[in-house]
């Protein structure tokens, strides 16, 4: 084959790539954009998400402004805005690259890391091709091996997170966090100080502040928001600069105080509500949430690693002091944190139950994305601490492709059907006798 030859063969796989990756996205967001009860000011988050994954853009960052690409919510946003850089999430829900790299990963590797190995394989995604930095911490053995991948593409450093959450593993992460603080600082060329660090804690401290108002105003009964417009929003967090993102949010903020007052919801029905946990639902892989509400529930509560979980616990400064700030960093990464890469995960069992009580949760779909260990292997504890508390729970395993949609439509309402039955003692006497 002639250099030309495979030069034009490599442009038609590229192109064809590009167009199932749009197509695919450009589906999901049509979908979003069709629920029904969207707030005003959603364009924004609906606008990022489309020029990321449909128009194939970079991240909105200022002219000049460099990117460091990250693979957990244990990276500091802080310590990135602090170098004068913009932190972009690059986990990826994508079906498309999710496929090339099934074709370069283990059978057994998770749809998330295929993913990301599809978009390194084929260099077309602006977002990760523009980073100037790549930070991994290891939360799996699959992220752990993922690394091998990446190097090469741009400056990486890896993190190790400790399995336990004791004083000298926070001392250790405290060291990483600085080590991460050097590496920034030779790739941006700006020197992290005591002033560009407070200024990162006012930046993300606003977006936090403007999540705890949303989360706040997305408890109410009625409804004021559904869950899967939430989800659409949190996810573009991880494409907008925090302070951009904290402005759109208050808008969203806004209009759902208006609408609390006049007593505005998106359904007058009395929809059964649901707690999504588990694996992470990352865009454009939203079938789940989606089918939750096209099935006749709402998503009232989120507990991912790329929803409220991301930003939810700001960090706690008890020493005002540069190193205090970093000590606090590192406590706000650990030890408040449910992920299940920790050997003792009590503290995931407390957030799911507070989370269950602050928002009248009666029904829990545990997400597991097929080969995600870390989050498969405590699926058992937690069905038998929600079953203490009379909550149903249900296991739904997916992938990224769409040959699944059937049979999670099937189950996701059949387990709705249960929650109402269980609400409506009227209906569940009918049942016994119809049998």
């Amino acid at each position: 084959m002639t250099a030309n030859k495979a030069a034009a063969l490599k442009e038609r796989h590229d192109q064809r790539f590009i167009n199932k990756e749009t197509q695919t996205s450009a589906k999901y967001l049509r979908r979003l954009e069709e629920l029904t009860g969207a707030p005003e000011g959603m364009e924004a988050f609906y606008d990022t998400l489309k020029r990321i994954y449909v128009d194939m853009q970079n991240a909105d960052a200022e002219p000049g402004q460099k990117t460091i690409g990250t693979y957990c919510v244990m990276v500091p946003q802080e310590l990135v805005y602090a170098s004068g850089a913009m932190p972009v999430k690059l986990c990826s829900g994508n079906y498309t690259a999710f496929s090339v790299g099934d074709d370069i990963t283990p059978r057994d590797a998770c749809p998330l890391v295929k993913a990301v190995a599809g978009f390194k394989q084929t260099g077309l995604m602006p977002l990760y091709e523009n980073c100037s930095m790549m930070v991994v911490p290891i939360t799996c053995d699959c992220k752990k091996k993922i690394t091998g991948m990446l190097s090469g593409s741009c400056d990486l450093m890896t993190m190790h997170i400790p399995a336990m959450r004791d004083d000298d593993d926070i001392d250790n992460y405290t060291d990483q966090l600085y080590e991460l603080m050097a590496r920034l600082e030779d790739v941006t060329g700006n020197r992290i100080t005591y002033d560009t660090l407070s200024e990162g804690f006012r930046k993300v401290g606003y977006a936090q502040y403007e999540l705890s108002e949303f989360i706040r105003l997305k408890k109410e009964t009625p409804y004021l928001i559904r869950g899967s417009h939430a989800m659409a929003i949190l996810n573009s967090s991880s494409y907008m600069d925090a302070e951009k993102w904290g402005k759109a949010l208050h808008r969203v903020n806004r209009s759902l105080k208006k609408r609390s007052k006049q007593g505005q919801t998106v359904t007058s029905k009395k929809l059964p509500r649901i707690l999504l946990t588990g694996s992470p639902t990352v865009f454009p892989n939203m079938k789940i949430p989606l089918l939750i509400e096209e099935m006749g529930g709402i998503v009232a509560g989120d507990e991912t690693c790329m929803g409220e979980r991301g930003m939810w616990d700001p960090a706690v400064i008890t020493d005002d002091s540069f190193d205090g700030m970093m000590r606090a960093l590192a406590n706000r990464a650990l030890r408040p944190c449910p992920c299940p890469t920790f050997a003792d995960n009590s503290q995931r069992i407390f957030r799911l139950k507070q989370l269950i009580k602050d928002n009248e949760i009666q029904g829990v779909i545990y997400h597991v994305l097929r080969g995600c260990l870390v989050y498969d292997f405590e699926y058992k504890r937690i069905e038998e601490e929600l079953g203490k508390l009379g909550i149903p729970v249900i296991r739904l395993e997916s992938d990224y492709n769409e040959e699944d949609v059937e049979q999670l439509r099937i189950r996701i309402e059949a387990f709705i059907e249960l929650i109402k039955l269980r609400q409506a003692p009227e209906k569940r006497t009918a049942v016994r006798k119809s049998f």
